[in-house]
């Protein structure tokens, strides 16, 4: 039994003696009064640390990483040196085992760049919608990880662990602030292709956190959750009959093993499954979306229907946000009848070109559709969006016309509530392989951090007892990156 279990255990045994202790002990009255409240509901709505306008974050997955350096990261340098091998000053304290080797330094004839904005930042020819929003965005363009492998990459972009068991940042938003909406779960996941994401639950898993904080993954159509909805032969009494003895005999089990997490979240899971019923469908139909508004997020039939699955979800996910959804986490799939393997994800290590011109075809109108729509909604304020992958890829060609692994140096970039929009933070070197100034690096630890400040929330603070450590989101690492702040 961890130790956090044992004290919980002892107060919940105690009761009474547990009261007159917090007479004596300063401080013990509210912890106890904590923890009653979680046992009681553990995603009842809680205060953040600080006033923030921030309710809800959007956390937009790039699977497979694509090359920032073909999207964001303009590098004159490069276009020079294109065709040379990778100067020996540039490798310095990079140690590669690419798949290819290190080759020529390689840029597409297809790509063209271009400033947009007041703030001037640069993107190529591949997202011209999401370009005319240049001044909603906040860039990091000194973004750097651990390792190249991507399954080991995703974890830590999410857990803060190259190993599966730490909660994700999901788990921790919601553990740390509650539920907004008690009919939705507070950490939904969104994923546009007919299979789950790359490493699968162990990236929204609630990990020593209780079970009740990990995401519910809501598959496409009408009907998000398998198994939700009520048999026809059944009536609502008939199923409200059943979870009352399921709630019976559930109860009595969580009496005699207290400290079972799982089993109280299957209590609350019941119920939740109940009202999610009606709520739910509601919640990803369509059916009441203007023309307009999805064909802001290039659901119409037009753009060769590339951007209509991706369009979808994104349009879902502000309905989500809209109905006060803490966290949801948004995994890029492919296009709707795409049979090209080299279409599946932005994992393009051979014919870059290709790869990218469908994948960003197929996020561009939606993610610019998805910022102007919140905005319009007024809900851009309240909405933190994250756009990131695991790792981003080389300036180096592989196979000729593709890009290896790069965590040595990308771009990622947030935008909505207290962001301070049309800045840009970091840089890579002249060839776009390594952050240019150490110092500005920003480790994934470090943007978990800055995204729980800016839903009010002291990463320092934000701590859960766990085996007689007190863990939390970024491990013993993070910095806030104070000049993303508004």
């Amino acid at each position: 039994m961890s130790n956090n279990n044992a004290r919980r255990d002892f107060i919940l045994r105690t009761g009474g003696a547990g009261l007159a202790l917090s007479g004596l002990i300063p401080g013990l009255g509210g912890f106890q009064a904590a923890l009653a409240s979680e046992l009681a509901d553990p995603l009842a709505p809680k205060s953040p640390h600080f006033g923030t306008k921030v309710k809800s974050v959007i956390w937009l997955h790039q699977n497979g990483a694509p090359s920032t350096l073909d999207l964001y990261d303009y590098k004159p340098e490069l276009q020079k040196l294109a065709g040379q091998a990778v100067p020996a000053s540039f490798m310095k304290g990079i140690k590669t085992s690419t798949q290819g080797g290190v080759n020529k330094l390689w840029v597409s004839k297809e790509r063209t760049w271009k400033q947009y904005g007041e703030s001037g930042a640069w993107f190529s020819n591949l997202l011209p919608n999401l370009a005319e929003h240049a001044d909603k965005i906040a860039f990091i363009k000194s973004s750097v990880t651990v390792g190249a492998t991507h399954d080991i990459s995703i974890l830590k972009l999410n857990t803060g662990d190259l190993n599966p068991g730490r909660p994700s940042l999901g788990a921790w938003v919601s553990y740390a602030l509650g539920s907004a909406n008690p009919n939705l779960p507070p950490y939904v996941v969104l994923y546009n292709s007919d299979r789950e994401p790359s490493a699968g639950s162990q990236n929204w898993n609630s990990g020593f956190l209780p079970a009740v904080y990990q995401g519910t993954a809501f598959r496409e159509g009408d009907s998000p959750i398998l198994y939700l909805d009520r048999p026809e032969l059944r009536t609502a009494k008939q199923q409200r009959s059943q979870l009352d003895l399921l709630k019976h005999l559930n109860t009595s089990s969580a009496a005699r093993y207290p400290n079972d997490s799982e089993l109280r979240a299957r209590l609350r899971a019941y119920e939740l499954a109940e009202r999610m019923q009606e709520a739910a469908p509601d919640a990803v139909s369509l059916a009441t979306e203007s023309d307009a508004t999805k064909k802001l997020y290039g659901i119409d039939g037009i753009n060769d229907r590339v951007s209509e699955s991706y369009g979808e979800v994104l349009l879902r996910a502000r309905r989500l946000v809209e109905r006060g959804v803490r966290f949801v986490q948004v995994v890029s799939g492919y296009p709707k009848g795409s049979e090209n393997e080299n279409r599946r994800s932005w994992d393009a290590h051979n014919n870059l070109d290709e790869n990218h011109g469908v994948m960003a075809k197929m996020v561009d109108k939606p993610i610019a559709g998805l910022l102007a729509d919140l905005k319009s909604r007024g809900l851009l304020e309240s909405t933190l969006v994250v756009w990131t992958s695991e790792f981003s890829r080389t300036p180096w060609g592989e196979s000729g016309s593709g890009r290896d692994h790069n965590p040595w140096g990308y771009t990622t970039w947030l935008a909505g509530g207290g962001v301070k929009a049309g800045t840009t933070y970091g840089g890579t070197d002249e060839i776009g392989l390594q952050v240019a100034d150490k110092d500005t690096a920003v480790d994934t630890y470090d943007l978990h951090a800055t995204v729980l400040q800016l839903l009010g929330l002291d990463h320092l603070k934000t701590t859960y007892l766990n085996n007689g450590r007190s863990e939390r989101p970024t491990v013993v690492y993070g910095k806030v990156i104070k000049e993303l702040l508004a």
